[in-house]
């Protein structure tokens, strides 16, 4: 097929031989300028421009730029097949798109955030539980789990975590429940396989200006109750919340509520006058007051921590994420429960184990798990191996401790040791059975 661009260029350099040098003050013009001969080219150009008829170039300005027009046998021949190849196109039907759950992967994925405070709580929960994320290079946003091979981490902004639990391309995150909730919008295939992760604890909350015409609402039936709200001139709320303050406004009564919709800086609406009011997540709360507002009674749209979150549908259809799922949740279950935890071990004289069993289980704070273990201490006297004490270990909560110590001592515990703990594993993960039941399995 003959290459129309490169025949241009061919002639075009042929002209730029017989042009005149840039430094010559003569310049013919189009008119003077002698017809193309092709009796005077070399044979292979000749004959290619024979054959194609082409026309001399249109614009009179320039003696380096030729226009080439072929015949119509030559447009023919170059247009016709990608004609009929763009009809084929357009009259084919589209492939069909995989699923993203039918695509052939074999791979579980788990979304992290990327970035800031949570991304680093969540990291340094998984090294807790054993669980430490292998990240080759820091500029990357996949990684893996060394322990886990079947497993491929994800870094991705929280809402796009859910984002993509719902659309296939994830089968587990690690996400706030206030942001399941906002970009979930209720999605049925969204399930919270554990609900505290113990890390990202905030709360959803409605705050308005203390002063002015807010000074004396202190619940949301006052603010509910104020005649200042008509269709005409409604209530105003900022949020990046839509969909949850949208519902919660909603179900609290209010009727003439416009939201606005912002990312950040939401607490400078009220005193600017853009807003009423604002549905934030709030922590300590100290930016509401430096910023003169409050919050009010009835006004917590959600309390919110970290959670792990997991796609219904890969679940019940992805081979190895039923799997996955069991022991990250096994993990951390036991770590998370371990660190509301203390060992306890104290030395006790006794005439028998069971004697000082009926003491320990005789307080209310040493009880342990099931109940404390007692074992003898065997000592060597006068050349005779005998028992006199024996050693208690129970298990009790953290915030228990020092009252567990007291009443170990009240009943003859002494050199009492404490040790923390890193796991405590349970026959069966009491949010495995739940998830099961959940699933319909």
């Amino acid at each position: 097929m003959f290459n129309v661009a490169r025949f241009t260029c061919s002639v075009a350099a042929e002209h730029r031989r017989q042009a005149p040098p840039p430094h010559c003050t003569e310049r013919k013009t189009a008119a003077s300028r002698p017809p193309t001969d092709p009796t005077k080219m070399p044979g292979m150009l000749a004959a290619q421009f024979t054959a194609l008829s082409l026309s001399q170039s249109p614009s009179p300005q320039s003696s380096l730029r030729l226009a080439i027009r072929p015949s119509l046998a030559a447009r023919a021949r170059f247009v016709a097949p990608r004609t009929a190849a763009s009809a084929a196109a357009v009259s084919a039907k589209p492939a069909a798109v995989s699923s993203p759950l039918i695509e052939d992967r074999t791979v579980v994925r788990i979304g992290l955030p990327s970035k800031g405070r949570m991304a680093e709580q969540t990291l340094s929960l998984l090294k807790s539980c054993q669980l430490s994320v292998r990240q080759l290079n820091p500029r990357q946003y996949t990684a893996d789990i060394p322990l886990i091979p079947n497993l491929e981490v994800w870094f991705q902004r929280p809402k796009d975590i859910v984002r993509k639990l719902q659309s296939g391309d994830l089968d587990l995150g690690v996400v706030g429940f206030d942001i399941v909730s906002e970009y979930g919008n209720g999605n049925e295939d969204l399930v919270v396989v554990h609900d505290a992760l113990e890390f990202g604890h905030c709360r959803l909350s409605l705050a308005v200006p203390k002063e002015g015409i807010f000074e004396n609402i202190h619940t949301m039936e006052d603010l509910l109750k104020m005649t200042e709200w008509t269709e005409e001139r409604p209530l105003r709320v900022v949020t990046g919340f839509g969909y949850l303050g949208n519902k919660f406004l909603r179900e609290k009564g209010f009727k003439h509520v416009r939201f606005l919709s912002a990312d950040g800086a939401l607490e400078s609406y009220p005193p600017m006058g853009m807003a009423d009011a604002i549905v934030d997540l709030v922590s300590s709360g100290t930016t509401l007051r430096e910023n003169n507002l409050k919050e009010i009674d009835g006004g917590v749209v959600l309390e919110s921590q970290a959670t792990l979150v997991a796609s219904r549908k890969s679940l019940h259809k992805r081979k190895g994420v039923l799997e996955v799922t069991h022991e990250l949740l096994e993990r951390l279950e036991a770590h998370l429960r371990a660190t509301a935890e203390l060992m306890v071990t104290a030395n006790m004289r006794g005439n028998s184990a069971e004697e000082v069993a009926e003491r320990v289980l005789s307080q209310t704070s040493i009880w342990g798990l099931q109940g404390p273990t007692v074992s003898p201490v065997y000592r060597r006297r006068d050349g005779k191996v005998d028992v006199e004490y024996y050693a208690i270990n129970v298990v009790v909560p953290q915030k228990l401790l020092y009252k567990s110590i007291q009443q170990l001592r009240s009943i003859g515990g002494s050199g009492v040791l404490v040790t923390k703990l890193t796991y405590i594993f349970d026959e069966e993960t009491p949010r495995w059975r739940n998830l099961l039941s959940e699933l319909g399995l």
